[in-house]
């Protein structure tokens, strides 16, 4: 006996259900990623260091602009030191850090929510390795305190911890605020390196690149330290 064909409403929803499966999502995902790479790897945003900001921004709309362009570099995968060196280039010690972390909250939240919505239904059921759901279940169950430790001790890239956070259970509280408070201390370094690096000799430039190289070994043995806990569970 032959099958009745597929109503025209069978077919849509049959369709619909393949847009939006775990794995459509995914593969929409992926693919704005590469988009927003390239885009920034033909815009070479690393250019603001040697060329400045635009010239038509200026005073609290250029901040508001740079830290809008800085949320979305950071989703693209632009590496943050960059941005935070160009953050106090451009506008100096206090504007360029209010116009950095504004861009790291921004940047966190947009890659976590799209990590969320596009990612987590396909990604979670692949954490099956031990590493893995060790690494899940301590950022689904102390969000807050292992996301402060991630921004406090930069070890692993900037995108990468928000889009694994996104696959886990954090919750978003938690994770913006977190990530707000841990990304202080080295914003401000990074920022103040760059609003002082005419001045390469000065204390505050020389504080804060000891700083920096302080926080990178700390990342090190805290990465190290954290690697040998996980193999053992």
């Amino acid at each position: 006996m032959l099958e009745p064909a597929a109503t025209p409403d069978g077919l849509a929803a049959r369709y619909t259900r393949v847009l939006f499966s775990p794995w459509s999502r995914l593969s929409l995902l992926l693919v704005l990623l590469a988009c927003a790479a390239a885009a920034m790897l033909l815009w070479q945003p690393q250019r603001l260091l040697a060329e400045g900001w635009p010239t038509q921004l200026s005073g609290p709309a250029a901040v508001v602009g740079f830290a809008a362009a800085y949320g979305v570099c950071t989703t693209a995968f632009v590496p943050r030191p960059i941005l935070n060196l160009g953050a106090g280039a451009l506008f100096g010690s206090q504007a360029g850090l209010a116009a950095a972390l504004a861009g790291t909250v921004l940047g966190a939240g947009l890659a976590f929510g799209l990590g969320r919505l596009l990612g987590q239904d396909a990604l979670r059921p692949l954490l099956r390795a031990r590493w893995l759901t060790a690494a899940d279940r301590q950022l689904s169950e102390h969000g807050f305190r292992s996301m402060l430790a991630i921004r406090l001790f930069p070890g692993l890239p900037f995108c990468a911890s928000n889009y694994c956070a996104a696959v886990s259970r954090m919750g978003w509280l938690p994770f913006l605020v977190a990530t707000a408070l841990g990304s202080i201390p080295n914003t401000a370094a990074y920022v103040i390196a760059g609003a002082r690096a005419s001045t390469p000799t000065s204390p505050a430039f020389l504080l804060s690149m000891g700083f920096i190289a302080l926080s990178g070994l700390g990342a090190m043995v805290v990465a190290w330290r954290k690697r040998k806990a996980l193999r053992g569970r």
